[in-house]
This record gives structure tokens, C-alpha cells and sequence, in this order.
């Protein structure tokens, strides 16, 4: 698999006119070899230039995760000491020739620390964005791919089921949120989940990227609860809103409004429509409901490796969907102050349409 993905790298380098590309450890590097480094203070850079082995710079105490790899490395350890670190990583991009050649990074990822040390090997190589390269590569899930997002889905909604049965009225959103993490963890996510569970009742509701407070789940509240789990590096991302008791009427209807919001986007979703359609589809319902002011965020964004990726779902991507981009359809009512509404699926582009991964019931449900 990884010598495959090598092919696809170098063509990809090739039609982007890149001579080589520099990983700090994240997705783009597990994708490739499998390997899993912590981005710390000790720096991890693997080189690829197309046509020969790649080469990566470690910490010694990290070089037993190359045993075994199915395909050729080049290693180059280093050991504690800063002092000798500039040496090594010139030794690493002299081995490849790379100095004057066009060094692709991931903008979102690549540290001036990693950075300083590869520009010391080259000093007259230039650094373009290689982003558009990788995310190519990563952005049509194969069937293994689907899968263990659909395991992780699976797991997700298993966990908050579970996390729900010990809900009570009156605990905070932190505490809510710790449970929903420890089963998580025992329903078979990853520990590095995609993200933190955001649970946010209430007028903590209205705000989309909440984090759990110390606030008290309350009656009345419309409880926002976003969470994921991660299984064999791939990620699920969902979300659903809950009634904590009796309702206000105005609270019951923009729940129904963003159901039929997500429904509208999960259904717009096909080969050859662009990701525009279905931010459209979905902003056109809240829109005529008269709350278009009150949805604040594009309605979705990639997913697999990463929590946010390619595609966008926004109202302005011309990009068309392919069979076997995954995406979330995620619209939401934020009303300042008082509460807020999400709901969020999972997607996936099948042949002739789109799948949702999630099945959670999306309808309103009374917790108490």
C-alpha cells in the first residue's frame, strides 16, 4: 500500500511541478508510511523526491518504529543534543541533491523549526505550497478507507448512547463531556481523538465552537452535543441536539428547520455537483424559514484523516464531487444569547449519489 501511495506522490509532484516534499509528522505522513510522530521539540522531517528512497530525520529513540516498514527508508538519527542536529538534517538533504529544487510544504503544518533546519541543507531551494499535491492524493477514500470511518461512526454514536444513559439534569458541561470521552475510549476510539466533544447547552449553544464549561444542563436548554472517535487514524464527526425537557415552541421549530436543512444537504450530494450545491440546498431552507442571519458557517468539510479537509462545502467551491469524497453536512440556528441548534452526518460519494455513514436518529429527543 505505501509503495502505491509513493507512486501516486511522485506523480502528483511531477504534474505540480515539484521537485521533492518535506512531511512534518500528521495525516499526510501516517498516510504514506503508516509512521506516527508526535509534532514536539525534537523535529521529524521525512523527504521524498520521486525516484529515490525517501529519507527521514528522527530522534534515535524513535528509529524502532522503522523496523519492518514494506518499503525502503533512509534513516538519520540524531541524539539529544540540539548542537548536532543542524548537521544531521544537512546530511539527510544533501543526500538527495536537494538544494535549488522546489521543496513542497504543507503550509498548515511545516514549523519554522523543521523549516530552518531543511533551508540549512539547501540554502537556494525555494518552498512552494505543495498543499494542492497532498490533499489530492488523500481526498478519494478507497474502500478500506470508508470503512474504518464507518467504524468510526460507529463507535461514536455506540458512545454517546452509552454517555447518554448516565446523563442527569443539573450536570455541568464538562462533566457530560467527560463521560461522553470515556466511552469513547471504551467503545474502541483511538485515544487521539479528531477533537475534544464539545457539549454546550443552553445559550453556550448559540456559539458553534463552544467549549465545555463549568455551566449546569438546566431545563429548557437545547443541548448541543459535537463529538467524534478516531479508528485506524480515520475520524467520525457528528453532531445532534437534544431537548432537555419541555421546550419554548420557537426552540422546537428552528430543531425542525435545521432537520430538514440537513436532510436537504445530505440529498445534494452526487458525482459531478458541486460542493457549492450543497451549501445551497441546505442555507436555502434556513434561509426561507427567515433565520438565514442566525447560520453562521459554511455547512460542511472534508473528512477522513483529518477532522477538517478537502473538500469544503461552501457556497462559493466550484470544486465537483468525486466518488469517494467524504464530507460532513452540518447546519446549524445559532441564536445569540438564548440557544442553538446543530445537526451533523457524515457523507460519502457513491457511485450514482451520496451515503451517510451516521445513522443516529436526528429527530428531536427529550433527555432528562
Amino acid at each position: 500500500m505505501s509503495a502505491t501511495r509513493f507512486d501516486k506522490l511522485a506523480a502528483s509532484l511531477r504534474n505540480s511541478g515539484l521537485d521533492t516534499v518535506a512531511l512534518n509528522p500528521g495525516p499526510t505522513l501516517v498516510y504514506l508510511t503508516g509512521l506516527h510522530f508526535h509534532l514536539m521539540e525534537r523535529p521529524v522531517v521525512l523527504l521524498f523526491s520521486p525516484g529515490q528512497a525517501p529519507a527521514i530525520v528522527l530522534p534515535e529513540l524513535e528509529t524502532q518504529k522503522l523496523v519492518g516498514l514494506p518499503f525502503e527508508i533512509t534513516a538519520f538519527p540524531y541524539g539529544e543534543n540540539p548542537a548536532d542536529w543542524n548537521n544531521v538534517f544537512k546530511s539527510a538533504v544533501q543526500s538527495l541533491g536537494l538544494d535549488g529544487k522546489a521543496i513542497g510544504v504543507e503550509t498548515l503544518r511545516m514549523r519554522l523549526l523543521e523549516y530552518g533546519y531543511v533551508k540549512s541543507g539547501a540554502p537556494d531551494a525555494n518552498f512552494p505550497d505543495a498543499s494542492a499535491a497532498l490533499s489530492a492524493l488523500r481526498i478519494r477514500k478507497d474502500a478500506g478507507e470508508i470503512e474504518n470511518m464507518r467504524k468510526a461512526v460507529k463507535v461514536a454514536q455506540n458512545a454517546l448512547e452509552a454517555a447518554l444513559k448516565n446523563f442527569k439534569v443539573g450536570m455541568t458541561e464538562k462533566e457530560f463531556a467527560s463521560e461522553l470521552t470515556v466511552q469513547l475510549l471504551r467503545g474502541g476510539s483511538e485515544p487521539e481523538m479528531p477533537f475534544s466533544p464539545i457539549v454546550s447547552g443552553g445559550l453556550n449553544g448559540a456559539n458553534p465552537h463552544a467549549s465545555p464549561s463549568d455551566r449546569p444542563i438546566v431545563q429548557g436548554d437545547l443541548l448541543v452535543i459535537d463529538w467524534g472517535a478516531t479508528v485506524n487514524a480515520y475520524i467520525s464527526d457528528l453532531t445532534r441536539t437534544f431537548a432537555v425537557g419541555d421546550l419554548e415552541l420557537e426552540y422546537r421549530k428552528i430543531h425542525e428547520i435545521v432537520q430538514e436543512a440537513n436532510a436537504a444537504g445530505r440529498a445534494a450530494g452526487k458525482p459531478g455537483v458541486p460542493c457549492a450545491n450543497v451549501d445551497i440546498a441546505a442555507r436555502t431552507v434556513i434561509d426561507k424559514s427567515g433565520y438565514g442571519q442566525y447560520f453562521t458557517h459554511r455547512t460542511g468539510h472534508g473528512i477522513g484523516m483529518e477532522g477538517h479537509e478537502e473538500p469544503y462545502m461552501r457556497g462559493d467551491n466550484m470544486q465537483l464531487l468525486e466518488e469517494g469524497m467524504a464530507y460532513t453536512v452540518e447546519p446549524g440556528i445559532y441564536l445569540p444569547g438564548r440557544n442553538g441548534v446543530r445537526i451533523e452526518d457524515d457523507m460519502v460519494v457513491t457511485k450514482d449519489g451520496s451515503e451517510s455513514l451516521s445513522d443516529m436518529p436526528r429527530e428531536i429527543r427529550v433527555i432528562r
